[in-house]
């Protein structure tokens, strides 16, 4: 009697653990079927930022409600660039490991921009080897407006005293030149060919993974597993009962 008691509260246990296992895969593949309508949301709205026609680059007074809903938009902005205080990031492309060419672009309107010039290869390092792509009058940019990047990239922090940059930290970039009414993003320029050809503009990856219907899918799948295991079990608990009644 005691071991009949036994397998009768095992089943129950088994049973309350699949059925609560199954709820908890429900809720997880609940919850990336929104993350998916998010996502798709999402990439839609960039889509719509990227093929919009340019306007002009927020000034400081927009600077306080800029957030990641501005990111890639398409901006235009004239001035004037300050070769000597650019910034060479660290960066892999499409074209292999190299650095990005952020130079300062003193704007028409009175503030200063960090503009991503583009790519250029590990042998184009030093700027003498590249000079006939450095504008020296007024220039217009047209590109995509970026988010700053506060916290390095690669799994390496920024070294500023040491010139080594990993991410594109508008603020600290910035400081490190001494430079006065920066914008808090920056702007990737468009393939529009510099003389010489570096640095090569157009470069910008936008890409948002989006794998949320196979996890939906695998949750779903893990629910139904659990549901079938508490069946099973409670099928088997049944006939243990019937066979000992008999």
């Amino acid at each position: 009697m005691t071991a009949v008691r036994g397998r009768r509260a095992r089943s129950v246990a088994l049973i309350g653990l699949c059925a609560a296992f199954t709820v908890v895969f429900v809720l997880l593949g609940a919850w990336q079927v929104q993350r998916r309508a998010w996502k798709l949301d999402l990439i839609a709205r960039v889509e719509q930022r990227l093929h919009a026609e340019p306007t002009p680059a927020p000034g400081p007074e927009a600077w306080p409600r800029i957030s990641r809903e501005d990111a890639y938009r398409r901006v235009r902005l004239t001035g004037v660039f300050d070769h000597d205080a650019e910034t060479l990031v660290q960066a892999v492309t499409e074209r292999g490991p190299g650095f990005w060419v952020l130079t300062p672009l003193r704007t028409d309107r009175g503030f200063t921009v960090l503009v991503n010039r583009g790519f250029v290869p590990t042998e184009h390092k030093a700027a003498a080897s590249r000079r006939a792509g450095d504008s020296a009058g007024p220039v217009t940019v047209v590109g995509l407006l970026r988010m700053t990047e506060p916290h390095g990239g690669f799994l390496r922090q920024n070294q500023p005293g040491q010139g080594r940059w990993y991410s594109r930290d508008v603020q600290a970039i910035g400081a490190a030149h001494r430079l006065a009414n920066v914008a808090p993003y920056f702007v990737d320029a468009d393939a529009a060919p510099n003389p010489g050809g570096w640095p090569l503009g157009g470069l910008t990856v936008v890409r948002f993974p989006n794998s949320h219907l196979i996890y939906a899918l695998t949750w779903f799948g893990l629910a139904l597993l659990t549901s079938g295991a508490g069946l099973y079990v409670a099928r088997d608990a049944r006939r243990s009962r019937e066979e000992g009644a008999s």
